[in-house]
């Protein structure tokens, strides 16, 4: 039987990667060093918490995880703010520190795999480290497998102790409660969206689970989410609901919580008492639905609200729970929704003229015209990649771009980061020299051509730079805008308004490289894949498809003397 006395630590735990902030006190980065006079030294130590799992179930089938994948993920929030992606970290602490991970009280019944790259004896490691940043993202990382030995039974139960030490540092200590043969709950599988389903639609999810495990769970925590395109019309009596990651859109979610109480039996499996509508936004477009159930009691869940404003539900129904029978059961439990909508990229350039010697500003415009927005949530917010041809007779003095070949500047590369919502323009402004007079000189401005099932109007995916035209230049693609209308002289020598230089960051805040993207999603606590690269994704093409694909390889194509990367796409018909 699971020892009462880890009731608690089974709560914590519920949602999945959960870190503990805590540091406001600390103050931005290096706050933390204001005198104190009952610190050795005069400074107050900096205060760092060990981030982790709080527990850990290993099945006595064996079945611990994917293999040889880690169970248990360590990390460091340093105290102050993190930096944004386009600020370098300052440290806060370059005076060294240890990192000690200890699993001796699990030596008699799991195989342990410490941290590589620390120093091991026999069932502990200690890690030298010598730098400490602000936040998590800049900090060392470490992961310890479980793999269970034969004489493992039901029961058996011990603790990773992880603790730290350096010089001016204050290191809380983390454990992690490791338990054999306790309840361990499979999601049912959600079957795909309907025929016929579409944008504005409501999504019927049938959710439950299987206890696959040695012991009864006594009460469950059902958690759901759905990102930015979908939401939860109904307000059961034992769900509350939040938004989490509202500065974030790749990350946001809605949330809801509902309580179970009861026992839930070994070999059983249960199911909720009605389907769970999930509403689709007339914009949605590859929104992640996903959910998962926790063996937590319903007295235990404050620890699954923090870091919310959770609001209870009013509706006068209540959610529960019934035996159920038959049905598919996975670690992973969550789908796309919907496959079937579209989106209008519009590339634009324009008309402009001048004379020799004079420097003309053009703005080439990227558009999504919607109706549905590009999240690139499998994706992780990797970019849109177009590229600009220049004019003959002009070059480049400032762009928000950077050049395709080193040393040539007749083509350049932008990227416009996602996500792009439905109804968002950004302009990538270029300075223009003209060093010869060129009539109806003219640049190309476009995506990278390929089927994109996702493309509502493939013909304005191409526009132009017309340099001192006659007006008889055609410019298909253009469409209405852009191009169409006669020269102008561009402002001549006036600055762009926010271009960095080439290889520097638009104003439209695009990155300038295909990698700019850092994303940041993280899986759904249901225990789902991350969706931080995912597993398919799409690099610095359009940056269409990687939001629904979750399988694809990707691929390393040569063009123009760049590296693309991009994601096999799948066909809108294909499975999620």
């Amino acid at each position: 039987m699971r020892p009462s006395s880890l009731r608690a630590a089974w709560a914590r735990a519920a949602v999945a990667g959960a870190v503990v902030a805590g540091l406001a006190a600390a103050g931005p980065a290096g706050g933390a060093h204001a005198a104190d006079d009952g610190a050795a030294g005069g400074r107050a130590p900096l205060p760092v918490t060990i981030t982790g799992p709080d527990k850990v179930d290993l099945a006595l089938d064996g079945a611990e995880g994917e293999p040889g994948e880690p169970q248990i993920r360590l990390g460091l929030t340093g105290p102050g703010e993190e930096p944004d992606g386009d600020t370098d970290p300052q440290p806060v602490s370059d005076d060294g520190y240890d990192v000690t991970v200890d699993a001796t009280a699990l030596g008699s019944f799991a195989k342990v795999t410490l941290p590589e790259w620390c120093e091991a004896d026999g069932l502990v490691a200690t890690c030298h480290e010598s730098t400490l940043y602000p936040g998590s993202s800049y900090n060392p990382s470490w992961k310890v497998r479980l793999d269970l030995k034969g004489t493992a039974e039901a029961g058996d139960y011990g603790k990773v102790k992880v603790t730290g030490r350096g010089e001016g540092l204050e290191f809380g200590e983390h454990t992690v409660d490791v338990l054999v043969g306790g309840p361990e709950l499979l999601k049912k599988k959600l079957p795909a969206e309907p025929a016929g389903f579409r944008p504005g639609d409501t999504y019927r999810a049938p959710l439950g689970f299987r206890n696959v495990g040695s012991t009864p769970a006594h009460g469950v925590v059902l958690r759901f989410t759905g990102s930015r395109g979908l939401s939860f019309p109904d307000a059961y009596d034992n769900c509350s609901y939040a938004e989490e990651n509202k500065d974030n859109l790749i990350r946001y979610r809605h949330v809801a919580l509902c309580t179970f109480e009861g026992e839930f039996l070994p070999d059983t499996a249960y199911e909720v008492s009605e389907p769970v509508a999930v509403r689709t936004a007339g914009f949605a477009l590859g929104d992640i639905f996903a959910y998962g159930f926790d063996a937590v009691g319903a007295g235990e869940t404050d620890a699954l609200r923090a870091g919310a404003d959770y609001r209870e539900g009013d509706s006068g129904r209540t959610l529960t729970l019934k035996p159920a029978e038959g049905g598919e059961y996975s670690k992973y439990a969550e789908i796309d929704l919907p496959l079937q909508n579209s989106y209008d990229l519009d590339l634009t350039g324009a008309r402009v003229a001048g004379e020799q010697g004079e420097t003309v500003t053009v703005d080439v415009g990227l558009s999504n015209h919607g109706p549905a927005w590009i999240g690139s949530l499998r994706a992780g917010g990797e970019p849109i990649g177009f590229t600009v041809r220049i004019p003959e007779g002009a070059d480049v003095v400032e762009s928000p771009c950077r050049p395709v070949n080193a040393g040539t500047r007749d083509e350049y590369r932008c990227f416009a980061d996602t996500p792009l919502l439905e109804d968002d323009e950004r302009s990538f402004p270029f300075r223009l020299r003209i060093d010869e007079v060129v009539e109806g000189a003219m640049g190309e401005i476009a995506l990278p051509e390929y089927d994109d099932p996702w493309e509502g109007d493939p013909s304005n995916d191409t526009g132009w730079i017309v340099l001192n035209g006659t007006g008889d230049e055609e410019t298909p693609g253009d469409g209405d805008g852009g191009t169409g209308g006669p020269d102008s002289t561009g402002g001549g020598t006036g600055t762009t308004g926010g271009a960095q230089g080439a290889g520097g960051t638009g104003s439209a805040g695009g990155s300038d490289t295909a990698g700019g993207a850092t994303g940041g999603t993280t899986g759904e606590t249901s225990g789902g894949p991350s969706a931080q690269g995912g597993e398919g994704g799409l690099l610095a093409t359009t940056g269409s498809t990687a939001l629904l694909a979750s399988t694809g390889a990707a691929l390393a194509l040569a063009a123009g003397g760049a590296l693309y990367l991009v994601a096999r796409r799948r066909r809108a018909g294909d499975p999620a």
